[in-house]
């Protein structure tokens, strides 16, 4: 059978998945009676409830005598180690662009790396049903963004298509009959050539390995598309490292090809085509899987470095052990490398002691993400402040620094621009009218600046803007930025909270925990007005007398407290500060010192 591989790439919330369930569905993948859900590619958890993309998948189409294996790939660039490998298997890319937002952030990321790659675009105009869209500058937007990039003339004759994904029809024209998917089907035939492999079946077996997995029955499974030869099961292949030294030679005992959702077991794989192996022990992402005459490893994509640190260590606070039942730091290092094996965007190194781990990224979200597979796997952990990684050339302090676009209602674009370009110390390279009363800023600003801004600007916005993060480049070490303003209430007492003594530090600033609660001695349990940390004993209860009268108790009525999300609690904690995860609660506390030198600091202080 002939087949076409092809990735959709699309910026966050701009329909993709979405729009891959109408593929499945049009192409009688499924039944027409067959209840399948919602965004069926988000198979994870935490996809389905944030409504993101996290892991690239794959699945296949059958339309018109032609299989169209079809990748799903992440629109945030915190994951854009998955795209980065995905990219490498395909032969055409479906930019996914929302009719009203145009081009964003992610879609520029994703795009860079698909036209370097020599990858011809097809364009898809979601969302034209939207009553604020404009197709018409969305296509010049993307016209423009193409050229921006460095797309060749052939790129930039890009076919297009209107559509809209939730309703299921795509056109030619925007005033189409809008009844199905069959013009996307039929350009995407067109215009993607089949895979170039083809033409090499007749040589020894050769495959780049670009996702890592684990089967509950078959283990350790590797992704990737053949690049040569055939390739039967039960035959012995090698795993070679992106420097040609042998890792391994295994026996292949199953070949799995993707068939609409799931995967099947398939009897030869040939070139071109994207499959799923199982058998080896020891090979993974970035390795040649290939024939025993083969010497030479196919070349690896080269991965964007990360920009932000964050150090996991184990849980020493009172109250440790209570929750979890993965508390030590052999069990915390061994998942780490397992991530890291898998998500060749995340390194892990250990620090002097082999308590705690130091894990780079691409940024918060990929780290709150992996934080929060972690405690639902019943890990307990210690989070540090993420802090940037500098770069040192020629005798020069670099920084990162990432590209910022904003949309936000016009009456508060001055608070805006003077909260990044002020302290946060941005530089703004456009401001313009975004339609419907909105204003659309991107500014340049370091990463540093961003760490914990992002609740701040939804208060400056009342809840109405739209932050959008992506990785510019490096530049010169633009000195101290300024941290957070209010210092913290910190219980001086262990115990559990008492409403009483809560009522009473309301005066002192904003509660974190709630009546009842469990607190111990150095443990955050509000933040200060002031600019400076308190000392306060949340468990001081009301003196009772034997006297009742009217009027004599006062009722308590606290006020609702604030209840961080785990993102926003490793962004609020400054460096003396850690966030304790358990998979039932989210605390924040000091570092613990010894008694004396806490004392002296107080007293300095």
């Amino acid at each position: 059978m002939d087949f076409r591989n092809i990735a959709i790439i699309a910026h966050v919330d701009h329909g993709k998945t979405t729009l891959v369930d109408q593929l499945l569905r049009q192409s009688g993948t499924w039944r027409d009676n067959q209840d399948v859900g919602e965004r069926v590619m988000d198979s994870g958890d935490i996809e389905r409830e944030r409504g993101i993309t996290i892991l690239a998948k794959a699945t296949s189409v059958e339309w018109q005598g032609t299989r169209i294996n079809i990748v799903d790939t992440p629109g945030h660039a915190d994951f854009g180690g998955e795209v980065e490998r995905i990219l490498t298997m395909v032969d055409g890319v479906c930019l996914l662009v929302d009719a009203a937002e145009g081009p964003m952030p992610q879609t520029k990321f994703v795009t860079s790396k698909a036209l370097a790659l020599g990858l011809r675009p097809i364009v898809v105009v979601n969302k034209v049903d939207r009553p604020d869209g404009d197709p018409d500058r969305a296509l010049s937007d993307v016209f423009d963004l193409f050229a921006n990039l460095g797309a060749t003339d052939e790129q930039l004759d890009f076919p297009h298509v209107y559509a809209s994904g939730r309703a299921g029809w795509a056109d030619l024209a925007l005033d189409g009959p809008r009844q199905d998917l069959s013009a996307l089907f039929d350009l995407i035939l067109r215009h993607v050539p089949p895979p170039a492999q083809a033409a090499r079946r007749n040589e020894p077996f050769a495959m780049l390995a670009t996702t890592l997995g684990y089967d509950p029955f078959l283990g350790r499974v590797l992704t990737g598309r053949v690049e040569s030869g055939t390739l039967r099961a039960g035959e012995t292949v090698k795993a070679l490292s992106r420097k040609s030294e042998r890792i391994e030679s295994f026996r292949v005992s199953r070949i799995l090809a993707f068939r609409g959702l799931g995967r099947q077991p398939i009897d030869q794989a040939e070139a071109g085509d994207i499959v799923t192996l199982a058998g080896m022990d020891k090979a993974t992402v970035a390795d040649t899987i290939c024939a025993p005459e083969v010497e030479v490893a196919l070349p690896a994509q080269p991965i964007d470095p990360p920009t932000i640190s964050v150090t996991f260590g184990i849980n020493d606070s009172p109250l440790a052990g209570r929750d979890g039942k993965k508390v030590q730091s052999r069990v915390i290092r061994e998942r780490l490398m397992r991530e890291a094996e898998s998500n060749v965007a995340i390194r892990v190194t250990d620090t002097p002691g082999g308590e705690a781990f130091e894990v780079a990224g691409r940024g918060e979200l990929q780290m709150g993400v992996l934080i929060e597979n972690m405690r639902r796997e019943g890990f307990e952990l210690s989070i540090s402040r993420p802090r940037v990684i500098f770069r040192e050339e020629g005798g020069t302090t670099l920084e990162p620094v990432e590209e910022v676009t904003i949309d936000v209602d016009d009456e508060f674009t001055g608070a805006v621009v003077e909260k990044v370009t002020g302290p946060r110390k941005g530089e703004l390279v456009d401001m313009r009218p975004a339609g419907a009363g909105k204003t659309r800023i991107i500014a340049h600003v370091p990463s540093r600046g961003l760490i914990g801004y992002q609740g701040e600007f939804l208060t400056d916005t009342r809840g109405t803007g739209v932050l959008n993060r992506l990785f510019h480049g490096w530049t010169p070490h633009k000195g101290p930025i300024q941290g957070r303003r209010q210092g913290v209430l910190i219980s001086m007492e262990n115990g559990v909270a008492v409403a009483y003594a809560l009522w009473n530090l309301e005066e002192r600033g904003r509660m974190f925990i709630n009546p009842q609660d469990p607190v111990y001695e150095g443990m955050i349990i509000g933040e200060h007005s002031r600019d400076n940390d308190l000392e306060v004993n949340p468990l001081k209860g009301k003196k009772l007398t034997n006297i009742r009268a009217s009027g004599t108790d006062e009722a308590v009525r606290l006020t609702p407290p604030v209840i961080m999300s785990l993102e926003q609690a490793i962004a609020y904690v400054e460096d003396d500060e850690l966030v304790e995860v358990t998979p039932n609660a989210i605390r924040l506390r000091k570092r613990f010192l010894d008694p004396h030198e806490r004392k002296r600091q107080a007293r300095a202080g």
